[in-house]
């Protein structure tokens, strides 16, 4: 029966971290540091002045808490005390609040047809303008099957009738073009009008 073994990467009797779900590049922490002098900011913010990493990490080692390099560009590199994980923790509780404020917007497709009867087009209108008052913007899509190719300008017609009647609500980003056997049309929401 084989063992098995676990790998645990230990420094200065504090664990640091092997992989990172996070996007954003680790930063440089405790032996990491190789540069030959920092500039250091003890963990309360005050400036400790210039000094070797060997020295600053004693430091950092005696009040129980971590050297980071903070500011990897600075000459010399700019290095603070603190306690890694809480500032991971915060660093990562920061960016999910700016992806919580961030506002996506989808590309809705809406599919006509040359001969739409006027129920199905006031449908297709109505579910264009949720769309665009949910801030998204709209891609309005005509098929030309067979011999419809030879009456496109029928297809410009829809289009047209499309955007007049969502006059107020949209505003056209693209005009109808033909690309293959489709038409496309592209809107956005209108700017609403500043409160007086």
């Amino acid at each position: 029966m084989a063992a098995a073994f676990v790998i645990l990467s230990y420094t200065c009797g504090r664990c640091v971290p092997i992989a990172s779900n996070s996007n954003t590049k680790e930063l440089e922490i405790n032996e990491q540091i190789r540069d030959k002098e920092i500039r250091l900011i003890g963990a309360d913010g005050a400036q400790m002045g210039i000094m070797s990493p060997r020295d600053a990490l004693r430091m950092a080692i005696d009040r129980d808490l971590d050297l980071v390099k903070i500011a990897p560009q600075a000459k010399p590199p700019v290095c603070k005390i603190l306690d890694y994980g809480k500032y991971r923790f915060e660093m990562q509780k920061r960016e999910k609040e700016a992806k919580k404020n961030q506002k996506v917007v989808e590309l809705k497709e809406i599919r006509l047809s040359l001969n739409i009867d006027t129920n199905d087009f006031n449908t297709k209108v109505n579910q264009a303008a949720k769309f665009l008052q949910q801030g998204h913007k709209i891609k309005v899509s005509i098929r030309f099957r067979g011999r419809e190719m030879a009456h496109t300008s029928l297809g410009l017609d829809v289009h047209r009738r499309f955007a007049e009647a969502l006059a107020g609500k949209a505003v056209i980003d693209k005009q109808p073009k033909l690309e293959g056997r489709s038409m496309m049309m592209f809107m956005s929401p209108a700017p609403k009008a500043p409160n007086k």
